[in-house]
């Protein structure tokens, strides 16, 4: 099981080691990343490893739209942090329970990531492609 510490990201404050940050306004509350949200939880992992098991965890949960259920608020919504404290230390230790295939499930999300990643840059350049020759064309 991965060992962490959920906390409140306050702005300008720098951590040591390896950290994991969690939206926690908007639509797209529990998305994980590796570099500070505004409003956002910090997940403080002792090792390298853990962290990149809390990431992909918490990638899945947000994904799956599991986080919708907790979010209050009418305008904007939010999630509370011991709501998320509590249910993302449960969920992790239900995911966790099959070691071998969370293991399979993160190298498949890696591989679909690494996919999206080269699709979105062909995409990118057959957009450049067009301006180019409708750029040309229009000049004529």
């Amino acid at each position: 099981m991965p060992n962490f510490i959920i906390k409140t990201h306050q702005k300008d404050t720098a951590y040591k080691g390896n950290q994991i940050f969690i939206l926690n306004k908007g639509m797209n509350s529990g998305k994980p990343q590796k570099e500070p949200f505004t409003n956002s939880f910090v997940i403080l992992c002792p090792d390298e490893k853990d962290a990149e098991t809390v990431y992909w965890l918490a990638y899945s949960l947000w994904k799956s739209n599991f986080w919708h259920q907790f979010l209050i608020g009418s305008v904007i919504p939010f999630l509370r942090i011991n709501d998320f404290k509590k249910d993302f230390d449960s969920k992790v230790n239900e995911m966790m329970q099959e070691h071998e295939q969370h293991q399979r499930q993160v190298q498949a999300l890696r591989l679909l990531e690494q996919k999206e990643d080269q699709l979105h840059k062909n995409i990118n350049l057959i957009n450049e492609m067009r301006r180019a020759i409708l750029n040309r064309y229009c000049r004529k």
